[in-house]
């Protein structure tokens, strides 16, 4: 039954060899890792607004300043990523270049500040998309928790069925989104050349409350800087691409860059030519758009598309988060689970991963992407830098034709990135960088961890000192939990009895009376060369008394043999039935899995099942 849900939801099973049909082209790519980047637009200027409108005219005369500063680290930002890809054309991005060329400490840094990036990305978009509805519908905003926990809900179920489905669909927001804004920006430079400039910003800003200063300025820029999340999204995921794959994202990652750039810069272009002011729950652009189009259809569309592209924009986490797990699994940083693909060719168990952080992000922020904000891009730059500096590392190794150029270029991105770092980590560490300062310290903590206990494990399983002739041992002894006579125990019985000759049947009586005799009597009859024993149970409880019992034999002197659980267990026809019975039998298996050796004996389970009609 369970099967038939998932199927219904995700789909049926993929074989391997689909797998190369389900990589992408650039349009679908685009639409499946650039939503993140592009809709950064709808929340960047946002927090540029909100940092800067507390200075009345002179703080919003200073957007389009700060914007180009941003769109300028953009550029040095893409062209240093464009490198990335194709030095390391296998994907991995940041966390693979910094363990190849800066080592495994930093490559782990920078692997961890992926993940939070990926996380806070996902759950910022999804409460900036409501944010966004909630601007045109106010009496949404009492719901933008439970809004923002079923577009997740809607986003994992597409990821799950595959990253060329989810692709496709979110194509369509996508594009929707460029085309609206596209049209918004040139209808505003259009108004702008015809009617001229508006009222002068002074006489529209609101009165200020905070003096200009440089760390209000760079509080600004630190918020602006949340649009360049996500744009190292493409070289994580290389080979999700078509073939030749480093080019066709090179190609992917160009695009991405130029439209963000006129995205960012014509938007909030306008809204400071325009002086626009943002009512109370209202974003800038919703406001920018009813400056333009009114309350009519079109700010309505406009405002439908911000939602789509913003909750979409979390599809970029789940394109990116799944596969960064997936190479930390690899080099059994984290569970080797996320290593596997699942049924639909995806990495399934990152995707259940990530939107269970992320569900729990928007739970504990109340779904205020305003109170995220200042966690967010702290793990994007540590990764940016460290990448960019490993990638400097690499070109000198190499040495190849062209190599200063290239490391010049990407030692650009890392100065600029690690000074942006340093202004992001300044300016909000009170308001909560400090957070991302101590999360990625302890995920590296974690992924050592996870790296020991698997050294650990692989040296225990090593064969590495054993004797090169293993001695045979003698033929155990079966213990076998009864709970009556019935044909549910005759099979393993009969199994027991083709494997040893000492064989004990055990009844756990946790209701004496005139039974007991009965039942012995009538087991005596049909298997007279098994020996039977009751175990009173004063307290009711099967586990206990059976444990007990094991420990009492184990103790007596059995010439070595191994103790062996041989568990008769009733399977019903169908699952609804398990819940009619007791499922003593998982009881008892769970209990005795995590024992150890007990005597020098190392328990062992065998279950027989008696499939019900």
């Amino acid at each position: 039954m369970l099967n038939k849900i998932k199927y219904m939801l995700v789909g049926s099973p993929l074989p391997n060899r689909m797998l190369e049909d389900k990589q992408l082209n650039k349009i679908r790519a685009l639409a499946a890792f650039s939503p993140d980047a592009l809709s950064s637009v709808a929340y960047a200027n946002q927090e540029i607004y909100l940092g800067l409108v507390v200075a009345g005219a002179s703080g919003l005369s200073l957007q389009l300043p700060i914007a180009g500063a941003i769109i300028l680290l953009l550029a040095i930002v893409a062209l240093s990523y464009a490198q990335t890809i194709r030095g390391y054309p296998s994907g991995g991005g940041s966390y693979v270049v910094a363990r190849e060329n800066l080592g495994t400490i930093p490559g782990l840094i920078a692997g961890g500040a992926l993940l939070l990036d990926y996380i806070l990305t996902a759950a910022v978009s999804l409460t900036a998309g409501v944010a966004a509805i909630s601007s045109a519908f106010p009496g949404l905003w009492p719901y933008r928790v439970w809004l923002a926990l079923f577009l997740l809900v809607l986003i994992t179920l597409l990821n799950l069925r595959g990253l060329k489905e989810s692709g496709t669909i979110m194509s369509i927001p996508i594009y929707l989104f460029i085309l609206c804004y596209a049209v918004m920006i040139f209808y505003g430079l259009y108004r702008a050349v015809v009617q001229g400039a508006p009222a002068p910003l002074s006489s529209l800003a609101p009165a200020a409350v905070e003096p200009l200063s440089l760390l209000l300025i760079m509080h600004a820029f630190s918020a602006g800087c949340t649009a360049l999340t996500g744009i190292e999204a493409i070289s994580n995921g290389i080979p999700s691409f078509k073939t030749p794959q480093w080019k066709n994202a090179r190609t992917t990652l160009g695009i991405m860059a130029l439209l963000m750039g006129f995205l960012f810069a014509g938007s909030i272009g306008l809204t400071q030519y325009l002086g626009v002011i943002a009512a109370q729950q209202e974003t800038i652009l919703s406001a920018l758009a009813r400056t333009l189009f009114g309350s009519g259809p079109i700010y309505y569309l406009i405002q439908f598309s911000t939602l789509a592209v913003l909750a979409v924009a979390a599809n970029t986490s789940f394109a990116g988060f799944p596969r960064v797990t997936a190479i930390l699994a690899k080099d059994k940083f984290m569970p080797r689970q996320l290593f596997n693909l699942g049924d639909r060719l995806v990495f399934q168990n990152g995707i259940i991963l990530l939107s269970g952080l992320t569900a729990a992000l928007i739970i504990l922020f109340n779904g205020d992407s305003h109170a995220l904000i200042p966690l967010f891009a702290v793990g994007a730059f540590s990764a940016f830098t460290l990448s960019q500096a490993g990638m400097v590392i690499h070109w000198y190794r190499l040495k190849e034709k062209g190599w200063l150029i290239k490391a010049l270029i990407n030692g650009l991105g890392a100065l600029v990135t690690f000074v942006a770092l340093m202004v992001i980590g300044i300016s909000k560490f009170f308001e909560g960088a400090w957070i991302s300062t101590l999360v990625i310290p302890g995920f590296v903590f974690l992924f050592l961890k996870i790296r020991q206990h698997y050294q650990a494990v692989s040296k225990q399983l090593s064969m590495s000192g054993l004797p090169p002739s293993l001695r045979p041992l003698p033929k155990p002894r079966i213990i076998i939990p009864v709970s009556g006579v019935h044909r549910g125990v005759v099979e393993a019985v009969n199994f027991s009895r083709s494997i040893s000759d000492s064989v004990t049947a055990v009844f756990i009586d946790i209701d004496p009376g005139p039974d007991e005799e009965e039942l012995r009597r009538r087991w005596n009859a049909w298997f007279p060369d098994v020996k039977f024993v009751v175990v009173p149970s004063p307290y009711r409880s099967i586990v206990e008394p059976l444990l007990t019992y094991l420990d009492y034999t184990d103790s007596l002197n059995n010439d070595g043999q191994q103790a062996i659980l041989v568990l008769p267990e009733l399977i019903p026809a169908s699952p609804t039935q398990e819940i009619l019975h007791n499922q003593s039998a998982d009881q008892i298996k769970k209990a005795l899995l995590f024992q150890r050796r007990v005597n020098g004996f190392q328990r062992i389970i065998i279950d027989v099942p008696y499939h019900l009609q």
